[in-house]
């Protein structure tokens, strides 16, 4: 198994390519502890992993507010012991409107939970993966954050500081063992994309603007981008953005 004898934080697990990483990392031999501000369905993740004989610890918490990062961090501590994967992955996509009409109350939320997020989980986590000798992070960005996206100014920006921070903290913590690396998914169906199709079947025409594949991506292609960056498989990429578009960004 990849990640047999890890200990691994998994934000936004409740859904979509949090609890697709969640359930894979489980398979793969890590303890996962499996966090969303959802409690019923990251308890659900938990339930699916403990079936499949794996060992999870569900827990709530909003990665944008810091006590309730300390409070994850100390949890999974002391459940499992000191985090050696850390996968930055909760995220929102907020409204779309363009620049003049976005509220500053909407961009500060986006880049609140987004971006603000990342860095506390790095913060409170990197010191215990310092101390266990080294370690992996994933932090979920997206192509938005490499291209323009009409709508999307604060989660273009919230993406693009992601990016930024991936690789300051892979060049920080180089020296002990750790690596951080960045995922950019492109159009990828979960319950985030249903939301902004408002329910409604993805439409051919507007793929194939957005992947040159003709399709969308399942959650678990990207969960299997994030098991190889948390596992000794990606042991020489470290502060490096993985783009997994579907060819988004060449078309």
């Amino acid at each position: 198994m990849k990640l047999a004898n890890k200990i691994a934080i998994i934000t936004g697990a409740g859904s979509g390519m949090g609890k697709s990483a969640a359930l894979l990392f489980a398979r793969e031999g890590a303890k996962v502890a499996a966090v969303d501000t959802n409690e019923a369905e990251v308890k659900e993740t938990v339930a699916a992993i403990a079936t499949h004989g794996g060992q999870a610890l569900a827990l709530r918490a909003d990665v944008s507010k810091s006590e309730d990062v300390q409070r994850m961090v100390a949890d999974t501590v002391a459940h499992f012991g000191a985090p050696t994967t850390l996968y930055n992955n909760a995220g929102i996509e907020g409204a779309s409107h363009y620049f003049a009409n976005l509220p500053e109350d909407e961009f500060d939320r986006v880049i609140a939970i987004n971006l603000r997020g990342v860095y506390l989980g790095m913060k409170y986590v990197l010191p215990h993966m310092v101390q266990a000798g080294g370690g992996a992070v994933i932090n979920a960005a997206s192509i938005a954050g490499l291209v323009a996206v009409r709508g999307g100014a604060a989660y273009a920006a919230s993406k693009a500081g992601v990016i930024a921070l991936t690789r300051v903290a892979a060049l920080e913590y180089g020296r002990y063992n750790i690596r951080v690396n960045a995922i950019c998914p492109g159009a990828i169906e979960t319950p985030m994309a249903q939301r902004i199709r408002k329910g409604q079947p993805p439409n051919p025409k507007a793929i194939d603007r957005i992947s040159v594949l003709g399709r969308m991506a399942d959650p678990e292609e990207i969960a299997k981008v994030a098991l190889f960056l948390a596992s000794d498989d990606a042991s020489f990429a470290t502060g490096a953005p993985f783009i997994i578009d579907g060819g988004w960004t060449v078309s």
